[in-house]
């Protein structure tokens, strides 16, 4: 079987598995990462998202053999030590989380919109294409604006 050596969460890992097994079970079942959850498994969800290489993806459909080499952050791996980061932070003081299985992927993919973009409109933050069941999308959208917020102000 094959070897793939790739960072994850800052710790370089090597994992021996098929070259089209998804990241996602890698993550989860060989890793024991679960932060990033499955939901649909063809990239509509959205549930898994992670970045890879500091950019949102989603392990559901990225194969292990695409992640060689890079760096892949999980939702574990976004706070410094005990310090939130400031998304993590504005998703509890804004109670977004009801059921909260679609959180760590919707906290990703918004850390993404924040890099890219700063200041994002009510537009930009609607154009986050992860599924929310529970419909907490005013709460999320509150939230990345109180990211965008707190981040401006360092």
């Amino acid at each position: 079987m094959p070897t793939y050596t790739f960072t994850v969460n800052g710790k370089k890992t090597t994992v021996d598995a098929p070259a089209d097994l998804a990241m996602l079970w890698v993550l989860r079942d060989k890793l024991g990462i679960t932060g990033p959850k499955f939901g649909c498994g063809i990239n509509v969800c959205k549930a898994c998202t992670s970045h890879l290489n500091g950019k949102a993806f989603n392990p559901c459909v990225t194969p292990v053999s695409e992640c060689a080499d890079k760096n892949v952050t999980t939702i574990e791996g976004l706070a410094e030590g005990d310090e939130l980061h400031p998304v993590q932070q504005a998703w509890l003081d804004q109670d977004v989380a009801e059921c909260g299985y679609c959180q760590p992927g919707q906290i990703m993919a918004a850390v993404d919109l924040l890099k890219r973009n700063p200041n994002p409109s009510d537009a930009d933050i609607e154009a986050i294409e992860n599924v929310c069941r529970c419909g907490t999308y005013f709460r999320i959208r509150e939230a990345i604006k109180q990211a965008a917020r707190d981040l401006a102000r360092g």
